[in-house]
């Protein structure tokens, strides 16, 4: 079987340093899967643990040339200060080539100018700047050559060193013509656009951060009445921990004593603090309010609701949107044909003008120019964003491919208990029948024992309803989608659906269609065979439904409500709510037919639902929206897991989506549409290399800065 891991990959200077990570990755034996994501610095590996290890992908990122970071935040802080420290150097050095090339407009004759037009002096300046500072830019070429996918660095260490070299060249010609403000300015400049970059790639991963920041680093344990602070990490299951007003829940767990509200507005997006009280589950980063509670740890560490939150967030952003393959496949191919285009450029400007300082100017500004790094970051630092974002109101999405698909939803299917409704059903009416062999007692009494053993939500209301304790069923048979079946104290009682009495030609003389066209759920009782009464279940619609469903169909989202209820109680929900269609009366698997029917349009679907019996149809969607409060089963089949109840976030996952993708596109138009014109804007020289290198840098903060706008978008 295999395991999946996620290791922090450092030294990624651009978006072919990645591919060979990946490459790297591949190559070693056991892994089945790998992806690498630059602007997260993130490799996801799935490998076979019984054919290698940790350590041995370990060494192969190394043995690449990267390393396997153990604290990002550390690392990110250090490398930070290394750039800066970089960047500042080069400007010093590189400041007089700045300043000469104002005074040759200002002040052409000026002394200074003179001055700084030496050759040994602009020799001294440079060369640290090229061969010592620069050295990053050799070190990454070489690196991305030998794992043949060429880099960003290739492009700038060719463009610099023929700067710098014709320039030498020239001054033991005695020529006069020097290139060394482009070979240092070009550099000062790509740093520090990468110093911008790694800053705005930061702010990128900020809502992942600041989940892992909310649980707090200690406790308060209660150990034999006596109070004791400890590490967080100490805490083992079964623990009682105290949480003071206004403190942080430590860990997940159940309220042992006390009553309070706690803001879960981190989990779930949801502003309206949450009433707790003895029984009732908390979870560890959410706030407890104005009364002191004692819990019961429950979920410790990797296996609480947080931990899950920020694993599901990180795999999101270490996959790849569909869209992003475009990208990648140009990338892969990308340095060399710059490197191509560089040389047409220089042989064909010696050709026409036969000026190698003009062809060689050309040529560099073409090498410079022609950074990949935006194409890289179009798609994962707007997916970034975008995850992090719906993260921080209750939206966790699992994937790239989910966030895609999710823009182009038309049509969503719905299920009705526990996500149109509240999922609390409660009986409502008892009918019984005139000739029935028991009392209206009686049925409730036997109603009960029988219900008792199933897990459906309408079967645990009909054996709430009954006041004590039931007696014990025998023979107990599910019939499923249609009803259920025992033997109770010698009587076979048989609960189910209409369908289910018509095939046994039972009938009953109860008004069960005036219940349903109320909305409620009829569900019929037989004794020994013999009609006995008509019990209404009624599961209130949640207040949120009706605008979720009108927010649907703002964004042109056909709504279609699908249940094993039957037809009138589906349709009374239908017509409260605002729902366009109703399936109604459909078998657990017939919910997978539906979606395969509904397909057939060549439109995308998708489901939204809590139950077990919702699952494979959740899987079988383009887009499976499962609710936070529903089964596990559904929330692991589902790509979309919505934490808070009911489905008042999914036009906001839908809006957040489509926000994305917008980003994404623009992006990537941009990126595409710089180098389509930068390049040859610069092979006929109405570019210089000093400029293009301003170019380079800009491309990449641009790519980013549009992204970080996702946070304060409106949805």
């Amino acid at each position: 079987m295999a395991d999946k891991i996620m290791m922090q990959i450092g030294g990624m200077t651009c978006v072919r340093c990645a591919a060979a990570v990946e490459h790297a990755l591949q190559e070693e034996a056991g892994v089945t899967c790998a992806a690498v994501s630059y602007a997260n610095e993130r490799a996801e590996v799935e490998y076979d643990p019984s054919r290698t290890s940790l350590r041995r992908l370990s060494r192969a990122v190394k043995k690449a040339g990267y390393t396997v970071v153990e604290d990002k935040a550390a690392f990110r802080k250090r490398e930070s200060r290394r750039l800066t420290l970089l960047f500042a150097a080069s400007a010093v050095l590189s400041a007089p080539f700045a300043l000469l090339m104002v005074l040759m407009f200002a002040a052409p004759d000026a002394p200074v100018t003179h001055w700084l037009h030496n050759a040994w002096l602009q020799l001294i300046l440079a060369t640290p700047v090229q061969f010592i500072i620069g050295w990053r830019f050799y070190k990454g070429a070489v690196l991305s050559l030998k794992n043949r996918s060429p880099s960003m660095d290739v492009l700038v260490s060719l463009g610099t060193t023929a700067a710098w070299g014709y320039s030498v060249y020239s001054m033991a010609a005695g020529s006069g013509h020097l290139y060394f403000e482009s070979a240092a300015l070009v550099i000062t400049l790509v740093l520090l656009g990468k110093l911008l970059e790694a800053r705005a790639r930061a702010k990128t991963s900020a809502a992942i951060e600041l989940l892992m920041n909310l649980q707090p680093k200690t406790a308060t344990l209660l150990r034999e009445g006596e109070e004791v602070t400890v590490d967080v990490a100490e805490i083992a299951e079964g623990d009682t921990v105290l949480v003071r007003p206004g403190e942080s829940v430590p860990v997940d767990g159940e309220v042992l004593s006390g009553r309070s509200a706690v803001d879960e507005s981190m989990l779930t997006g949801e502003s309206l603090p949450v009433k707790k009280e003895e029984g009732s589950p908390v979870f560890g980063g959410t706030v407890n309010g104005t009364g002191a509670l004692t819990v019961r740890a429950r979920g410790i560490g990797q296996e609480s609701v947080l931990a899950g939150i920020i694993r599901l967030v990180e795999q999101a952003q270490s996959s790849r949107a569909p869209i992003q393959r475009l990208a990648d496949r140009v990338s892969a191919i990308f340095v060399p044909v710059v490197a191509g285009t560089a040389l047409l450029t220089l042989l064909l400007t010696l050709l026409i003008t036969g000026e190698l300082e003009a062809a060689l100017s050309r040529a560099v500004a073409v090498l410079v120019i022609a950074c990949p790094c935006s194409l890289g970051l179009a798609t994962p630092t707007a997916l970034m964003v975008g995850t992090g974002r719906a993260a921080s109101l209750g939206i966790l999405i699992k994937s790239a491919d989910a966030l895609e698909n999710a823009c182009r939803i038309s049509t969503l299917l719905l299920d009705k208990t526990g996500t149109v409704t509240e999922g609390r059903p409660a009986v409502t009416d008892l009918l019984t029948e005139k000739d029935a062999p028991v009392t209206a007692a009686e049925c409730t009494r036997l109603a009960a024992a029988v219900e008792a053993l199933s897990e459906h939500p309408l079967a645990r209301a009909v054996a709430a309803h009954y006041d004590g304790t039931p007696p014990a069923a025998e023979a107990f048979e599910s019939l499923t989608g249609r009803g259920v079946r025992a033997v109770v104290e010698g009587h076979t009682v048989l609960l189910g659906s209409r369908r289910l009495m018509e095939e046994g030609g039972l009938s009953f003389s109860a008004d069960a269609e005036g219940l349903e066209r109320e909305g409620k759920t009829a569900v019929f009782l037989t004794v020994d065979d013999c009609p006995a009464a008509v019990i209404a279940v009624a599961d209130p619609v949640r207040e949120s439904s009706a605008q979720a469903i009108e927010d649907l169909h703002r964004l042109g989202v056909r709504t279609v409500l699908v249940t094993g209820d039957n037809r009138r109680t589906a349709e009374a929900i239908a017509a409260r709510t605002g729902l366009d269609e109703v399936i109604a009366e459909v078998l657990p698997d017939g919910k997978v037919e539906v979606v395969e029917r509904q397909r057939k349009e060549k439109t995308v679907i998708a489901m939204a639902g809590d139950g077990i019996n919702d699952a494979p149809a959740l899987a079988a969607a383009d887009v499976g929206f499962a609710m936070g409060s529903g089964t596990d089963i559904a929330m692991e089949a589902g790509d979309v897991v919505l934490m808070s109840a009911g489905i008042s976030a999914v036009p906001t996952a839908i809006r957040l989506s489509r926000a994305t993708m917008r980003k994404i596109r623009q992006n990537l138009f941009w990126a595409f549409f710089y180098n389509c014109v930068g390049i040859p804007v610069a092979a006929i020289g109405l570019l210089s290399p000093v400029l293009a290198g301003a170019a380079m840098a800009f491309s990449s903060v641009s790519v980013v800065t549009n992204s970080l706008l996702l946070r304060r978008s409106r949805l």
